[in-house]
């Protein structure tokens, strides 16, 4: 029968072997440019009670080297820096490498979310800007998940003008 071998000299080996796992983990961790994501629809859907429900259709653009495997999507909505309309979806799909895809995630707005917002723009004035921002997620496990961020100004409408009387 064989001896065990003593730790000290199955150590290095194990260390060595651990070093080398964790460096070829890390390479795959390489970073990634930002999505792309621009609103591209809104369709209604019903809502419960005092609640309005839509489907968000998003264009979802991969500028990266590699395709993008999803199992899950987040995004909220915030208009004036106010939340609006959030959702979730358990779909799944892929984002090509160098591709786009169009993706439609259904949101709910509060009756709550509507007065808060009517409250907050009462003040504005026509022509005035509006700010939104639009986050979310796309889940791909442990480190997969790839974030997205977008905002800009919405700008505030102008009354219809009266029809001139004669």
């Amino acid at each position: 029968m064989q001896s065990p071998r003593p730790l000290s000299r199955s150590l290095p080996r194990l260390l060595a072997c651990c070093l080398l796992f964790s460096l070829s983990a890390c390479s795959s961790l390489a970073p990634r440019d930002p999505l792309h994501i621009d609103l591209v629809g809104l369709e209604p859907l019903p809502g419960e009670g005092l609640e309005m429900r839509f489907a968000v259709k998003l264009r979802i653009q991969n500028p990266n080297e590699g395709a993008i495997d999803y199992n899950g999507v987040a995004l909220q909505l915030d208009i004036n820096k106010q939340p609006l309309a959030s959702g979730v979806s358990s779909q799944g799909g892929r984002v090509p490498r160098f591709g786009e895809t169009v993706i439609s995630v259904p949101v709910s707005i509060s009756a709550y979310s509507v007065m808060r917002q009517a409250w907050g723009v009462s003040g504005f004035k026509p022509g005035q800007d509006l700010p939104y921002a639009l986050r979310g997620k796309l889940a791909g496990g442990l480190f997969g998940t790839m974030r997205f961020s977008d905002s800009g100004t919405l700008n505030w409408p102008a009354p219809a003008s009266a029809p001139m009387q004669p």
